[in-house]
């Protein structure tokens, strides 16, 4: 048994390094893959590593074991699929290898010689590095087309963001396995272009020198301005804080001498930071519920000079076309957990931005003013950022949504851009299909974002949001092309709702919880469809149920009823594009939706078991079911949204809606069936 993906077949992960971070890439790897009996080697040449890497690791499984994050079954088998060892010859056989060594140039290139001369030429190679660019760690190998630079970040078997940094020698069908493998296991990878220090560690450690400034300048102390900063940039810890607990104080005064000849001469090495590692001593930083005082004025001066620094480090960096704003502000919130910069930039304002890097570059000359981010402010627009991307594939256009932190919710701003893209597919002649899928390995789309749905107060705003949901969506099924949704994950509420829009679906096999309507949850009815199309595809009875009920269907059951056409073993995007093409050239013909009243229409749906939810609730929901089987699709949709409008006449629609909002959605809340 291994694990298949995509013409690859992965049996056995090698990681070099048992220091800091390479048992953490390892817990990663064996928590995920070693239910395929894929085997985790982790080499390195000190016993001493090797035995507090597996003591490190070991302990982590345990925890997750005691705490419930894991199963016993999974701790075991964890446990038995990590081999530590320093015998080199051990990483024989490995189809990915991933080098965690110590930032040091010439080693690497020691490590990967030996590990070529080890390995199939099929393998894939990369290094961990947080600087270094491929081209000179890899610029030995024989076969280079193989290898790129992946770029985890603490912890890296918790933190899911990943850069994938290929070289100018790197094949591009490498670079696009990782990308999918990565995302296909849990990460969120983002592809930065080669450069000294790629996207996050410029931020991360040009902040701290920044900080740095603020004190040397009389801004604040070291405590004052962690505190600070935390506040002003949206940190969980300020920087000084953030150095402390990873240890990372060395790296940083490598990376930014480095930087000062690489990327420009603002970057340097500060006097307090040689000071602090001549000594071994830490930053001093506000202790754990410690109060610290900061005036309004020294904390108005302190924050202005930290954004300033920020959106001209981030903005020199788009000036250097290694990574896009969408890609950036997903990249830093999840990776530093911090105010994403172009998002941030928007809300303050792009013109007051582009001010407080002026300010910035006039009192730091070396910092350089971006072209990108001038022409931004004078455009008076705000900055694109994207929740939705766009590729063409060839003959095919492919659609993502992508809002991790959400579980690619949709809303407003999503139908948005799909309707961008909808309007390129049909106009463009080259484009004979469409895929439509979600990011990531766990949901294609959660749902509809609860957050606007909360705010409606009457009938009318909740029909008109309805619609406004029902036309976007429909956009996907009046393409005039066959669409296929790669249904990634489950599918629930309007993720559901959009995957009906589509010609054909597609899923993983063997999802457990798949597809559902859970609206009656929060005293509500599906507005986008789902009571219309639902019946449509999988019959009155099983739709009800669902509807009713908001009990979810397994993929099994899904494939069952006909929700879905097919279920996937392996790469649901890869099996989409090539149905979408299948269907284009009319090699398969799936069952459509019918677009007229059903003959079938019963007077009366079956009893079910509605338990806590709401009687009133579900009476409207029986009425779009039934109403709208005797009209046509158009109709019943305008229908359905009316009926929808109807929940905000309801007591229990509140009493739903403010559940959800205050306790989440496992809390069961107390309808009054009214």
């Amino acid at each position: 048994m291994a694990f298949s993906f995509r013409g690859r077949t992965i049996s056995k992960v090698a990681v070099i390094g048992s220091g800091q971070i390479g048992p953490d890439i390892a817990l990663h790897f064996v928590k995920v893959l070693h239910g395929f009996d894929v085997y985790v080697t982790v080499v390195d040449i000190a016993t001493d590593a090797l035995e507090k890497g597996k003591a490190k690791l070991f302990k982590k499984v345990d925890k997750g074991g005691q705490t419930g994050a894991f199963k016993p079954n999974d701790v075991e088998g964890m446990k038995s699929h990590v081999i530590f060892t320093s015998d080199y010859n051990e990483l024989k056989g490995a189809d990915l290898v991933v080098e965690a060594a110590t930032e040091d140039l010439p080693l690497k290139k020691r490590i990967f010689r030996q590990i070529e001369e080890l390995v199939s030429p099929e393998a894939i190679l990369t290094s961990n590095s947080s600087h270094l660019e491929p081209e000179r760690i890899f610029d030995e190998l024989k076969i280079k087309g193989r290898s790129l630079c992946t770029h985890y970040f603490f912890p890296a078997e918790r933190n899911p963001a990943i850069e994938i940094i290929p070289g100018k020698d790197t094949d591009s069908k490498t670079t696009d396995f990782m990308m999918r493998f990565y995302e296909a296991i849990g990460k969120i990878p983002i592809k930065v272009g080669s450069r000294y220090g790629y996207a996050v560690d410029p931020v991360f450690e040009g902040l701290l020198l920044a900080c740095v400034q603020c004190v040397d300048a009389g801004l604040g102390d070291t405590k004052q301005v962690d505190y600070v900063a935390s506040k002003a940039l949206g940190l969980n810890v300020g920087p000084f804080t953030a150095h402390n607990l990873t240890g990372g104080n060395p790296i940083t005064a490598h990376g930014l001498s480095e930087m000062h000849d690489s990327l420009n001469g603002w970057f340097r090495v500060p006097e307090r930071l040689k000071k602090l590692l001549e000594s071994k001593s830490d930053w001093e930083v506000p202790g754990r519920g410690e109060k610290i005082e900061v005036s309004p004025e020294k904390e108005k001066a302190i924050s202005e000079e930290l954004m300033g620094a920020y959106f001209a480090i981030v903005c020199d960096m788009l000036d250097a076309e290694i990574i896009t704003t969408s890609d950036f502000d997903l990249l830093i919130s999840v990776a530093l957990d911090m105010k994403p910069p172009f998002s941030f930039m928007n809300s303050v304002g792009v013109k007051k931005a582009f001010e407080l890097v002026e300010t910035f570059a006039k009192k730091y000359p070396p910092m350089p003013v971006s072209k990108k981010l001038k022409e931004q402010a004078d455009s008076g627009k705000p900055w694109e950022i994207l929740d939705v991307l766009f590729e063409k594939k060839d003959d095919i256009g492919v659609i993502t949504i992508r809002r991790p932190k959400a579980l690619n919710a949709v809303n407003s701003k999503v139908f948005s851009e799909l309707n961008g893209y909808c309007d390129i597919i049909k106009n463009d002649p080259t484009i004979k299909a469409a895929v439509i899928t979600g990011f990531g390995n766990k949901a294609f789309v959660a749902g509809a974002d609860i957050k606007e749905m909360a705010g409606l107060k009457e009938p009318a705003q909740g029909e008109h949001f309805a619609r406004l949901g029902q036309i976007a969506s429909a956009e996907l099924e009046k393409l005039g092309k066959p669409i296929v949704a790669a249904l990634n994950g489950f599918a629930l509420g309007g993720g559901c709702e959009l995957a009906m829009c589509c010609t054909a679906r597609v899923a993983p096999k063997g999802l457990k919880f798949f597809a559902g309507q859970p609206e009656v949850n929060l005293g509500l009815i599906p507005g986008m469809g789902g009571t219309q199309r639902l019946p449509r595809l999988v019959g009155f009875e099983r739709a009800a149920e669902m509807i009713r009920t908001a009990r979810p269907i397994s993929s099994a059951q899904a494939l069952e009823y006909g929700l879905i056409n097919e279920e996937v073993g392996g790469d649901v995007l890869e099996r989409a594009i090539v149905l979408a093409r299948d269907i284009a050239a009319g090699k398969v013909k799936p069952k459509l939706i019918e677009m007229g009243p059903l003959p079938n229409v019963p007077d009366k749906l079956p009893d079910v078991d509605l338990g806590h939810l709401s009687k009133a609730i579900d009476a409207l929901a029986v009425q779009a079911i039934l109403e709208g089987g005797k009209m046509t699709l158009d109709d019943g949709l305008k229908n359905e949204a009316h009926i929808f409008g109807q929940c905000w006449t309801k007591e229990d629609n509140r009493i739903g809606l403010k559940n959800f909002v205050e306790k989440g959605a496992k809390s069961k809340a107390e309808f009054v069936h009214r």
